[in-house]
């Protein structure tokens, strides 16, 4: 069986490699090194003469690529037909009979075609956003018919080491808009499988998760006390519930007054809000209801608890740029702590303070990647949780704290 090692390995001078998997599937050898040439050989049903079909050439037409339309060849010979001959055809309906879209115009298609079935709105905003921002400037308006390897990697070397993660969606986004061509018959294979060829490798996952700079919890009331006491505007009202609650910023960004019921001190967190899509409930203690109580004079006229000055829902860059103004110091030199390293805070706080690792966990609406442990925990403690969170809000802005730190 033909493997990528061998393929990369070719040589102008080598002799065809077959396949392995696909009868008459062969690797032929071009004038550059690892590069190389689909051909399918095969006996005409209808002229009964050998004929040679090409599908492309290799690493831009991955192995796995060549073996499907090989097999797709293969099961047309088996009908009758001469896969050379229906090509031919396909070709001509194409352009008498097919408008030419362009790779944005059949994005577009696809974006309306898929839309409705996507309940995550951010998924839905976002799918056809990204390809306007990174793909059309570089080949939205060529036709898609003509959309090859080298197009694809144009569009995804800029962010492919410095943005991973938005080059993996953008590509997936991509590649859907491929197959829905070639599934309409507008074009013949999809080049996105051979575009790693043309990038580098990127790092793994575990390597790219950025560590969120974090203010080590001792520093913390004096902070408060310094910065953001007393927390008389939007951003430092938003700024000290983040680090009481421990939420995460634009769950705490996006809270509306529905969801808080300060008589049974709980905020219900709605899951289509939440990052894994599960309802939270955050138990509230004495300091954050009196700084809801104050927002709520401030904020009667908006269902918003925090709404910026055209109230709408307030960007997380306004407390990145408070944090930055203010010199916020974090565990990570060279770098300001940040709105989300409050969390980390809080849990080496629960930890060193002798609280469950359980509690700290659902407090921080973590999802339990082990599936015994997750069977255990049906219920969120919020009971077992109101302590906890007390004494944490307590010890974040007692002054008699900063005294002693």
């Amino acid at each position: 069986m033909l493997r990528d090692a061998t393929a990369k390995a070719i040589q102008p001078t080598d002799k065809p490699i077959a396949d392995g998997t696909v009868i008459g599937l062969r690797l032929h050898a071009t004038k550059l090194k690892g590069r190389g040439l689909w051909k399918l050989r095969f006996v005409s049903p209808v002229t009964h003469a050998r004929r040679d079909i090409s599908f492309g050439a290799y690493p831009d037409v991955a192995i796995l690529e060549a073996r499907r339309l090989g097999n797709e060849a293969r099961s047309q010979i088996a009908l009758g037909i001469d896969p050379l001959i229906a090509r031919e055809v396909a070709k001509k309906q194409i352009k008498s009979q097919s408008p030419i879209l362009t790779f944005r115009e059949a994005a577009e298609r696809v974006y309306a075609d898929l839309k409705s079935g996507w309940k995550n709105s951010k998924h839905k905003n976002q799918w056809l956003n990204t390809l306007k921002t990174y793909a059309f400037p570089i080949m939205g308006d060529k036709p898609l018919t003509d959309i090859n390897v080298p197009d694809i990697a144009a569009v995804l070397r800029p962010i492919w080491l410095k943005k991973a993660e938005t080059a993996k969606r953008v590509k997936q986004r991509i590649h859907q808009t491929m197959e829905w061509g070639c599934a309409q018959g507008l074009r013949v294979g999809n080049p996105v499988s051979g575009v790693q060829h043309l990038l580098p490798k990127q790092p793994s996952a575990s390597v790219r998760v950025k560590h969120h700079p974090a203010m080590p919890w001792r520093h913390i009331p004096a902070f408060i006390e310094k910065h953001i006491n007393p927390a008389n505007n939007v951003t430092r009202g938003l700024l000290l519930f983040v680090i009481m609650t421990a939420v995460r910023s634009g769950e705490a960004r996006g809270a509306e007054w529905c969801e808080f019921d300060l008589e049974q001190a709980v905020w219900t967190v709605p899951a289509s809000r939440m990052k894994a899509q599960v309802m939270h409930r955050v138990p509230l203690s004495g300091p954050v209801i009196e700084l809801l109580k104050k927002r709520r004079e401030a904020a009667a006229h908006s269902d918003l608890v925090f709404p910026s000055p055209r109230g709408k829902v307030l960007t997380d860059m306004a407390l990145t740029v408070f944090l930055r103004k203010h010199k916020a110091i974090s565990d990570t030199l060279g770098r300001f702590a940040t709105a989300h390293g409050y969390r980390s805070s809080f849990t080496d706080w629960a930890s060193e303070s002798g609280y469950p690792q359980n509690q700290a966990e659902i407090a921080l609406a973590h999802t339990q990647k082990d599936q015994v442990k997750a069977a255990y925990h049906r219920t969120d403690l919020l009971e077992q949780r109101r302590p906890m969170m007390e004494n944490w809000a307590t010890f974040v802005i007692s002054t008699k704290n900063v005294k002693k730190n």
